[in-house]
């Protein structure tokens, strides 16, 4: 039977492959800091949870907290055991002609899907947790891999979604359910996007790298690249939820009607490559949206993975969820809906 171990294996990356990897007869076995992170449905299936390294020669190594040169070196001595590593490495290393990227303020241009080959930023040290530094510090950690002569994969995901994410962005349009709002503004038309990367489509790639080990980059995304409206639109039909759509344009306030998928031009991975090698994705974003939307419902039930919903003032969403700004600008500029149409029973 053969084994996979998952470093930082508890979060929407590592419990999709986990699953998939059970499910196909491995055993598997998932590091974590916290065991309260572990799913439940994950130790019925037989996976095992450590809050250390188990002493382990893995078939599949595969690394969801590589994020420096540093994490990388630690990693080259399980690598040198392992069939095959996979570290999870962010298309956040992209730069287009004038050196934009995904964390500068004014966002990159991409003149048509970003390829394997587009230039990276220069590797770099230091805080990996600022806007310049994530970029930087994970072209170094992959270099550290890719140069070992090991067969690495380095997969490049962009905006990852998945039950158990730390940073779940469909809580923006989740939320409106729940509170039953009657209207949803869109900057830009809701024509932005930012290529989505579904966990469990990335397990799928995995277990073909599991297979075909080798030195590779790879880019990881869906089969689709859905704008911010069309995101709106899966996620709302998926719930039941009937909202009016306010598509705002270039003229209007600052800030409104902004989502996390907000990129113009959008922003679209390549993924020719990972077909090349076999890989066929699980399902396209309106599908695969699901896994994600409702454990964001159950966690606001106070079921699992409720510590994990962002908290009403935390910065990365609460500009997003200004219902005071919204119904302030509705009120001189357009009809404000009385009440929400909500036919879905499910939500709280």
């Amino acid at each position: 039977m053969p084994r996979a171990l998952l470093l930082g294996g508890t979060g929407a990356i590592g419990r999709a492959t986990a699953a998939r990897l059970l499910a196909a007869g491995w055993e598997v076995d998932l590091t974590g800091r916290d065991p309260a992170h572990m799913p439940p449905s994950l130790e019925t299936a037989g996976g095992r949870f450590h809050t250390g390294l188990p002493v382990v020669s893995p078939d599949l190594l595969v690394d969801c907290a590589c994020f420096t040169a540093v994490d990388a070196e630690r990693l080259l001595p399980l690598a040198r055991q392992a069939g095959s590593t996979v570290m999870i490495s962010s298309k956040a290393v992209y730069v287009d002609a004038e050196r934009r990227h995904s964390n500068t303020d004014e966002p990159p241009r991409f003149d048509r899907p970003v390829t394997e080959s587009q230039p990276t930023m220069a590797p770099g040290r230091g805080d990996h947790t600022t806007r310049e530094g994530y970029g930087a510090n994970k072209v170094a950690a992959e270099q550290v891999l890719l140069d070992s002569g090991l067969p690495v994969t380095v997969l490049r995901p962009s905006k990852v979604h998945g039950a158990g994410s730390r940073l779940a962005r469909e809580w923006v349009f989740v939320k409106r359910a729940l509170d039953r709002r009657p209207v949803v503004l869109l900057a830009h038309r809701g024509e932005g996007g930012d290529h989505p990367s579904a966990a469990v489509n990335i397990a799928a790639l995995i277990e073909v790298v599991a297979t075909r080990p080798g030195t590779r980059i790879l880019n990881a995304a869906d089969p689709d690249a859905p704008n911010g409206l069309e995101i709106s639109r899966a996620i709302a039909r998926h719930l039941g939820h009937e909202r009016e759509e306010v598509l705002l344009d270039d003229g209007a306030p600052a800030g409104l009607g902004r989502h996390p998928w907000d990129r113009r031009p959008p922003v679209v991975l390549d993924t020719s490559a990972a077909v090349a090698l076999g890989y066929t994705p699980v399902g396209d974003y309106a599908t695969t949206v699901a896994d994600v939307v409702d454990w964001l419902v159950e966690a606001a039930r106070g079921g699992e993975g409720a510590t994990l919903l962002p908290a009403l003032d935390d910065p990365s969403f609460a500009p997003l969820l200004d219902y005071a700004a919204e119904d302030a600008y509705l009120r001189t500029h357009h009809e404000l809906p009385m009440q929400a149409k909500h036919t879905d029973r499910r939500t709280v």
